[in-house]
Protein backbone atom coordinates (compact mmCIF):
# COMPACT_ATOMS: atom_id res chain seq x y z
CA UNK A 1 0.00 0.00 0.00
CA UNK A 2 1.29 3.51 -0.76
CA UNK A 3 2.60 5.47 2.18
CA UNK A 4 0.79 8.73 2.96
CA UNK A 5 1.74 11.58 5.27
CA UNK A 6 -0.81 12.92 7.78
CA UNK A 7 1.33 15.88 8.82
CA UNK A 8 -0.42 19.12 9.73
CA UNK A 9 1.74 22.04 8.56
CA UNK A 10 1.99 25.07 10.85
CA UNK A 11 2.22 28.51 9.26
CA UNK A 12 3.12 31.64 11.23
CA UNK A 13 1.98 34.99 9.81
CA UNK A 14 4.10 37.96 10.92
CA UNK A 15 1.88 40.56 9.23
CA UNK A 16 -1.72 40.75 8.14
CA UNK A 17 -1.81 38.63 4.99
CA UNK A 18 -4.75 38.88 2.59
CA UNK A 19 -7.43 36.26 3.24
CA UNK A 20 -7.58 35.58 -0.51
CA UNK A 21 -4.23 33.82 -0.12
CA UNK A 22 -4.66 32.34 3.36
CA UNK A 23 -7.92 30.68 2.29
CA UNK A 24 -5.86 28.47 -0.02
CA UNK A 25 -4.47 26.60 2.99
CA UNK A 26 -6.63 23.49 3.34
CA UNK A 27 -7.98 23.37 6.90
CA UNK A 28 -7.21 19.70 7.55
CA UNK A 29 -3.60 20.12 6.39
CA UNK A 30 -2.64 23.54 7.76
CA UNK A 31 -2.85 25.53 10.98
CA UNK A 32 -2.35 29.24 10.26
CA UNK A 33 -2.10 32.22 12.59
CA UNK A 34 0.00 34.94 14.20
CA UNK A 35 0.60 32.99 17.43
CA UNK A 36 1.95 29.77 15.92
CA UNK A 37 4.92 28.18 17.69
CA UNK A 38 7.43 25.87 15.96
CA UNK A 39 6.11 26.76 12.48
CA UNK A 40 6.94 24.91 9.29
CA UNK A 41 6.66 28.15 7.33
CA UNK A 42 6.61 31.88 7.98
CA UNK A 43 4.67 34.39 5.88
CA UNK A 44 5.78 38.02 6.08
CA UNK A 45 5.19 41.39 4.42
CA UNK A 46 7.09 44.24 6.09
CA UNK A 47 8.01 42.76 9.49
CA UNK A 48 11.77 43.03 10.14
CA UNK A 49 13.09 39.49 10.53
CA UNK A 50 16.78 40.43 10.52
CA UNK A 51 17.14 40.24 14.32
CA UNK A 52 14.48 37.56 14.77
CA UNK A 53 15.29 34.17 16.25
CA UNK A 54 13.92 31.94 13.51
CA UNK A 55 12.88 28.54 14.94
CA UNK A 56 14.69 25.37 13.84
CA UNK A 57 11.34 23.97 12.70
CA UNK A 58 11.08 26.47 9.81
CA UNK A 59 11.28 24.92 6.33
CA UNK A 60 10.34 27.95 4.22
CA UNK A 61 9.79 31.70 4.37
CA UNK A 62 7.28 33.42 2.09
CA UNK A 63 7.51 37.17 1.49
CA UNK A 64 4.16 38.50 0.23
CA UNK A 65 5.87 41.06 -1.96
CA UNK A 66 9.02 41.41 -4.02
CA UNK A 67 11.90 42.80 -1.94
CA UNK A 68 13.41 40.58 0.76
CA UNK A 69 15.76 43.02 2.51
CA UNK A 70 13.76 42.45 5.73
CA UNK A 71 14.57 38.71 5.63
CA UNK A 72 17.97 37.23 6.63
CA UNK A 73 18.43 35.46 3.30
CA UNK A 74 22.11 34.63 3.81
CA UNK A 75 21.37 32.92 7.13
CA UNK A 76 18.62 30.92 5.45
CA UNK A 77 21.08 29.79 2.76
CA UNK A 78 23.24 28.18 5.42
CA UNK A 79 20.20 26.31 6.75
CA UNK A 80 18.91 25.29 3.32
CA UNK A 81 15.70 27.29 3.69
CA UNK A 82 14.17 28.82 0.54
CA UNK A 83 12.87 32.40 0.71
CA UNK A 84 9.91 32.80 -1.63
CA UNK A 85 8.65 36.12 -2.99
CA UNK A 86 6.00 37.33 -5.44
CA UNK A 87 7.71 39.04 -8.38
CA UNK A 88 5.25 40.81 -10.64
CA UNK A 89 2.26 40.44 -8.33
CA UNK A 90 2.37 44.13 -7.37
CA UNK A 91 3.75 45.38 -10.69
CA UNK A 92 0.64 47.20 -11.85
CA UNK A 93 0.23 48.96 -8.49
CA UNK A 94 3.80 50.24 -8.60
CA UNK A 95 3.45 51.22 -12.27
CA UNK A 96 0.44 53.38 -11.46
CA UNK A 97 2.30 55.06 -8.60
CA UNK A 98 5.28 55.81 -10.86
CA UNK A 99 2.95 57.45 -13.38
CA UNK A 100 1.36 59.44 -10.55
CA UNK A 101 4.79 60.60 -9.41
CA UNK A 102 5.76 61.66 -12.92
CA UNK A 103 2.61 63.74 -13.26
CA UNK A 104 2.91 65.29 -9.79
CA UNK A 105 6.44 66.45 -10.61
CA UNK A 106 5.95 67.39 -14.27
CA UNK A 107 3.00 69.67 -13.48
CA UNK A 108 4.29 71.00 -10.11
CA UNK A 109 1.06 69.75 -8.54
CA UNK A 110 2.17 69.51 -4.90
CA UNK A 111 3.20 73.18 -4.51
CA UNK A 112 0.20 74.20 -6.63
CA UNK A 113 -2.17 72.35 -4.29
CA UNK A 114 -0.51 73.90 -1.22
CA UNK A 115 -0.81 77.34 -2.84
CA UNK A 116 -4.53 76.88 -3.51
CA UNK A 117 -5.19 75.52 -0.02
CA UNK A 118 -3.62 78.59 1.61
CA UNK A 119 -5.46 81.25 -0.39
CA UNK A 120 -7.70 83.46 1.74
CA UNK A 121 -10.67 85.69 0.95
CA UNK A 122 -14.02 85.51 -0.80
CA UNK A 123 -14.62 83.27 -3.79
CA UNK A 124 -14.08 86.21 -6.10
CA UNK A 125 -10.80 87.03 -4.37
CA UNK A 126 -9.68 83.40 -4.51
CA UNK A 127 -10.28 83.28 -8.27
CA UNK A 128 -8.25 86.44 -8.80
CA UNK A 129 -5.38 85.25 -6.59
CA UNK A 130 -5.39 81.85 -8.29
CA UNK A 131 -5.20 83.37 -11.76
CA UNK A 132 -2.44 85.72 -10.67
CA UNK A 133 -0.34 83.05 -8.99
CA UNK A 134 -0.76 80.04 -11.30
CA UNK A 135 2.10 81.00 -13.64
CA UNK A 136 4.68 79.98 -11.04
CA UNK A 137 3.42 76.38 -11.29
CA UNK A 138 3.64 76.03 -15.07
CA UNK A 139 4.87 72.56 -15.93
CA UNK A 140 5.63 70.31 -18.89
CA UNK A 141 3.66 67.64 -20.72
CA UNK A 142 4.88 64.06 -21.07
CA UNK A 143 4.57 63.40 -24.85
CA UNK A 144 7.91 63.75 -26.60
CA UNK A 145 9.88 63.65 -23.34
CA UNK A 146 12.37 60.85 -22.72
CA UNK A 147 11.87 58.40 -19.86
CA UNK A 148 14.90 56.37 -18.81
CA UNK A 149 14.09 53.09 -17.02
CA UNK A 150 16.82 51.35 -15.01
CA UNK A 151 15.62 47.78 -14.46
CA UNK A 152 13.36 46.08 -16.99
CA UNK A 153 11.65 43.44 -14.91
CA UNK A 154 7.88 43.14 -14.53
CA UNK A 155 7.46 46.69 -13.20
CA UNK A 156 9.90 48.32 -15.58
CA UNK A 157 8.20 46.74 -18.59
CA UNK A 158 4.75 47.92 -17.50
CA UNK A 159 6.06 51.44 -16.91
CA UNK A 160 7.64 51.36 -20.38
CA UNK A 161 4.38 50.30 -22.03
CA UNK A 162 2.40 52.98 -20.21
CA UNK A 163 4.92 55.70 -21.04
CA UNK A 164 4.93 54.73 -24.72
CA UNK A 165 1.13 54.91 -24.64
CA UNK A 166 1.44 58.47 -23.30
CA UNK A 167 3.63 59.46 -26.23
CA UNK A 168 6.98 59.37 -24.44
CA UNK A 169 10.31 58.17 -25.80
CA UNK A 170 11.58 55.31 -23.62
CA UNK A 171 15.16 54.19 -23.04
CA UNK A 172 15.96 51.16 -20.89
CA UNK A 173 19.01 49.72 -19.17
CA UNK A 174 19.20 46.31 -17.51
CA UNK A 175 22.35 44.17 -17.75
CA UNK A 176 20.57 41.34 -15.89
CA UNK A 177 17.51 41.16 -18.13
CA UNK A 178 16.14 37.63 -18.54
CA UNK A 179 15.23 36.03 -21.84
CA UNK A 180 11.52 36.09 -20.94
CA UNK A 181 11.71 39.77 -19.98
CA UNK A 182 13.49 40.62 -23.22
CA UNK A 183 10.82 38.84 -25.26
CA UNK A 184 8.07 40.78 -23.45
CA UNK A 185 9.76 44.17 -23.81
CA UNK A 186 8.27 46.55 -26.36
CA UNK A 187 10.34 46.98 -29.51
CA UNK A 188 9.88 50.73 -29.05
CA UNK A 189 12.14 50.72 -25.98
CA UNK A 190 15.62 51.86 -26.95
CA UNK A 191 18.35 49.87 -25.23
CA UNK A 192 21.06 51.87 -23.49
CA UNK A 193 24.52 50.31 -23.19
CA UNK A 194 25.18 51.88 -19.79
CA UNK A 195 23.61 53.97 -17.05
CA UNK A 196 25.70 57.03 -17.90
CA UNK A 197 24.30 57.24 -21.42
CA UNK A 198 20.74 56.79 -20.17
CA UNK A 199 21.11 59.54 -17.56
CA UNK A 200 22.60 61.99 -20.04
CA UNK A 201 19.60 61.84 -22.38
CA UNK A 202 16.58 61.34 -20.08
CA UNK A 203 14.12 63.98 -18.85
CA UNK A 204 12.72 61.46 -16.36
CA UNK A 205 14.53 58.47 -14.81
CA UNK A 206 12.77 55.75 -12.83
CA UNK A 207 14.55 53.00 -10.87
CA UNK A 208 13.32 49.40 -10.72
CA UNK A 209 16.20 47.25 -9.46
CA UNK A 210 16.56 45.16 -6.27
CA UNK A 211 18.73 46.39 -3.41
CA UNK A 212 21.96 44.39 -3.60
CA UNK A 213 25.56 45.20 -2.80
CA UNK A 214 26.02 46.01 -6.49
CA UNK A 215 23.04 48.41 -6.59
CA UNK A 216 23.48 50.21 -3.26
CA UNK A 217 23.93 53.92 -4.02
CA UNK A 218 23.61 53.16 -7.71
CA UNK A 219 22.64 56.81 -8.01
CA UNK A 220 25.59 58.66 -6.44
CA UNK A 221 27.55 61.88 -6.93
CA UNK A 222 29.18 60.62 -10.11
CA UNK A 223 25.89 59.55 -11.68
CA UNK A 224 24.12 62.77 -10.66
CA UNK A 225 26.78 64.72 -12.55
CA UNK A 226 25.90 62.64 -15.64
CA UNK A 227 22.24 63.62 -15.50
CA UNK A 228 20.47 65.91 -17.92
CA UNK A 229 19.90 69.34 -16.34
CA UNK A 230 16.36 69.78 -14.98
CA UNK A 231 15.56 66.07 -14.94
CA UNK A 232 13.09 64.34 -12.61
CA UNK A 233 14.27 61.28 -10.67
CA UNK A 234 11.81 58.65 -9.40
CA UNK A 235 12.62 55.85 -6.98
CA UNK A 236 9.88 53.36 -6.14
CA UNK A 237 12.32 50.49 -5.73
CA UNK A 238 14.39 50.68 -2.50
CA UNK A 239 15.74 53.69 -0.61
CA UNK A 240 19.32 52.39 -0.44
CA UNK A 241 19.64 52.50 -4.23
CA UNK A 242 19.86 56.30 -4.08
CA UNK A 243 22.47 58.31 -2.16
CA UNK A 244 20.25 61.00 -0.64
CA UNK A 245 23.15 63.43 -0.13
CA UNK A 246 24.09 63.15 -3.80
CA UNK A 247 20.49 63.81 -4.85
CA UNK A 248 20.15 66.85 -2.58
CA UNK A 249 23.40 68.23 -4.02
CA UNK A 250 21.99 67.63 -7.49
CA UNK A 251 18.85 69.55 -6.59
CA UNK A 252 20.85 72.48 -5.23
CA UNK A 253 22.93 72.64 -8.43
CA UNK A 254 19.82 72.63 -10.64
CA UNK A 255 20.55 69.23 -12.21
CA UNK A 256 17.57 67.53 -10.53
CA UNK A 257 14.26 69.41 -10.59
CA UNK A 258 12.37 66.90 -8.43
CA UNK A 259 13.15 63.71 -6.57
CA UNK A 260 10.03 61.55 -6.15
CA UNK A 261 10.29 58.49 -3.93
CA UNK A 262 8.37 56.08 -1.72
CA UNK A 263 10.75 56.34 1.25
CA UNK A 264 10.50 59.28 3.69
CA UNK A 265 13.58 60.28 5.66
CA UNK A 266 14.66 63.19 7.86
CA UNK A 267 17.04 64.45 5.17
CA UNK A 268 14.30 64.56 2.55
CA UNK A 269 11.39 65.70 4.69
CA UNK A 270 10.02 69.20 3.96
CA UNK A 271 12.37 69.78 1.02
CA UNK A 272 10.41 71.71 -1.63
CA UNK A 273 11.94 69.71 -4.50
CA UNK A 274 11.34 66.31 -2.93
CA UNK A 275 8.04 64.42 -3.03
CA UNK A 276 8.00 61.50 -0.60
CA UNK A 277 5.25 58.95 -0.13
CA UNK A 278 4.80 56.48 2.77
CA UNK A 279 5.87 53.32 0.90
CA UNK A 280 2.64 53.00 -1.06
CA UNK A 281 4.06 50.94 -3.93
CA UNK A 282 2.07 47.78 -3.27
CA UNK A 283 -0.65 49.37 -1.13
CA UNK A 284 -3.66 48.47 -3.19
CA UNK A 285 -6.27 45.83 -2.45
CA UNK A 286 -5.44 44.08 -5.72
CA UNK A 287 -1.67 43.99 -5.12
CA UNK A 288 -2.01 42.67 -1.58
CA UNK A 289 -4.34 39.92 -2.79
CA UNK A 290 -2.12 39.01 -5.74
CA UNK A 291 1.01 38.85 -3.59
CA UNK A 292 -0.74 36.75 -0.97
CA UNK A 293 -2.18 34.26 -3.48
CA UNK A 294 1.12 33.91 -5.32
CA UNK A 295 3.33 33.34 -2.29
CA UNK A 296 0.85 30.99 -0.58
CA UNK A 297 0.59 28.79 -3.69
CA UNK A 298 4.37 28.59 -3.93
CA UNK A 299 4.74 27.81 -0.23
CA UNK A 300 2.12 25.03 -0.39
CA UNK A 301 3.77 23.43 -3.41
CA UNK A 302 7.11 23.47 -1.62
CA UNK A 303 5.84 22.11 1.69
CA UNK A 304 3.82 19.32 0.06
CA UNK A 305 5.89 18.49 -3.04
CA UNK A 306 9.28 20.14 -2.62
CA UNK A 307 8.76 22.14 -5.84
CA UNK A 308 10.40 25.57 -5.97
CA UNK A 309 9.15 28.58 -7.92
CA UNK A 310 10.22 32.20 -7.33
CA UNK A 311 12.74 32.24 -4.52
CA UNK A 312 15.59 34.69 -4.10
CA UNK A 313 18.12 32.08 -3.01
CA UNK A 314 17.24 28.71 -4.62
CA UNK A 315 17.03 27.59 -8.26
CA UNK A 316 13.58 27.04 -9.71
CA UNK A 317 12.84 23.32 -9.85
CA UNK A 318 9.42 21.77 -10.42
CA UNK A 319 8.82 18.16 -11.44
CA UNK A 320 5.60 16.17 -11.59
CA UNK A 321 5.41 13.32 -9.10
CA UNK A 322 6.03 9.88 -10.57
CA UNK A 323 5.86 8.14 -7.21
CA UNK A 324 4.24 8.67 -3.78
CA UNK A 325 7.77 8.74 -2.29
CA UNK A 326 9.86 11.87 -2.80
CA UNK A 327 13.11 13.17 -1.28
CA UNK A 328 14.27 16.80 -1.46
CA UNK A 329 17.91 17.74 -0.86
CA UNK A 330 19.47 21.21 -0.66
CA UNK A 331 23.24 21.38 -0.73
CA UNK A 332 26.22 23.60 -1.43
CA UNK A 333 26.98 23.68 -5.15
CA UNK A 334 30.05 21.42 -5.08
CA UNK A 335 31.44 18.76 -7.43
CA UNK A 336 30.12 15.16 -7.15
CA UNK A 337 27.23 16.02 -4.81
CA UNK A 338 24.67 14.41 -7.11
CA UNK A 339 26.81 11.28 -7.32
CA UNK A 340 27.07 11.01 -3.55
CA UNK A 341 23.32 11.51 -3.14
CA UNK A 342 22.56 8.80 -5.73
CA UNK A 343 25.10 6.40 -4.17
CA UNK A 344 23.65 6.91 -0.69
CA UNK A 345 20.17 6.10 -1.99
CA UNK A 346 21.40 3.02 -3.81
CA UNK A 347 23.05 1.73 -0.62
CA UNK A 348 19.70 2.18 1.14
CA UNK A 349 18.06 -0.02 -1.51
CA UNK A 350 16.12 2.85 -3.06
CA UNK A 351 15.45 2.73 -6.79
CA UNK A 352 15.28 6.17 -8.42
CA UNK A 353 12.16 6.61 -10.58
CA UNK A 354 12.80 10.25 -11.53
CA UNK A 355 15.27 12.96 -10.57
CA UNK A 356 15.62 16.72 -11.11
CA UNK A 357 18.61 18.86 -10.17
CA UNK A 358 19.29 22.58 -10.57
CA UNK A 359 21.87 25.00 -9.19
CA UNK A 360 21.96 28.74 -8.59
CA UNK A 361 25.15 30.37 -7.45
CA UNK A 362 26.39 28.53 -4.36
CA UNK A 363 23.09 26.64 -3.89
CA UNK A 364 22.00 23.37 -5.51
CA UNK A 365 18.69 21.57 -5.14
CA UNK A 366 17.60 18.04 -6.00
CA UNK A 367 14.22 16.29 -6.10
CA UNK A 368 14.14 12.50 -6.30
CA UNK A 369 11.13 10.21 -6.71
CA UNK A 370 11.80 6.63 -5.61
CA UNK A 371 9.83 3.40 -5.96
CA UNK A 372 9.44 2.50 -2.28
CA UNK A 373 9.01 4.08 1.16
CA UNK A 374 12.16 5.74 2.51
CA UNK A 375 13.48 4.59 5.90
CA UNK A 376 14.41 7.30 8.41
CA UNK A 377 17.95 5.91 8.48
CA UNK A 378 18.34 6.67 4.76
CA UNK A 379 17.26 10.29 5.32
CA UNK A 380 19.73 10.66 8.18
CA UNK A 381 22.61 9.27 6.10
CA UNK A 382 21.85 11.72 3.29
CA UNK A 383 22.04 14.52 5.85
CA UNK A 384 25.53 13.40 6.88
CA UNK A 385 27.00 13.94 3.39
CA UNK A 386 29.41 16.92 3.61
CA UNK A 387 27.83 19.92 1.92
CA UNK A 388 24.21 18.78 2.40
CA UNK A 389 22.22 21.56 4.07
CA UNK A 390 18.73 20.10 4.25
CA UNK A 391 16.98 16.79 3.54
CA UNK A 392 13.21 16.30 3.50
CA UNK A 393 11.11 13.18 2.95
CA UNK A 394 7.85 14.04 1.17
CA UNK A 395 5.47 11.11 0.88
CA UNK A 396 2.14 11.92 -0.78
CA UNK A 397 -0.25 13.67 1.58
CA UNK A 398 -3.38 11.83 2.63
CA UNK A 399 -6.66 13.43 1.52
Amino acid sequence: MPEHSHKIFRVHTLNQISAKGLDLFVKNRYTVGDQITEPDAILVRSHNMLEMDIPESVLAIGRAGVGTNNVPVQDMNVRGIPVFNAPGANANAVKELVLSGMLLAARNLIPAIHFAENLKGSSSTLHKLAEKGKKQFSGVELPGRTLGIIGLGAIGRLVADAAIGLGMQVTGYDPEITVDAAWNLSSEVKKSLNIENLLQHSNFVTLHVPLLDATRHLINDKQVRNMKKGMILLNFSRDGIVDEDAVLTGIESGIIKYYVCDFPSQKLQHHPAVITMPHLGASTLEAEENCSIMVVKQTIDYLENGNITNTVNFPNLTIERESPYRIAVANSNMPNMLGQISTSMAKAGLNIRNMGNKSRGEMAYTLVDVDSPVPQEAIEKLGLIPGVLMVRYLPTLAN
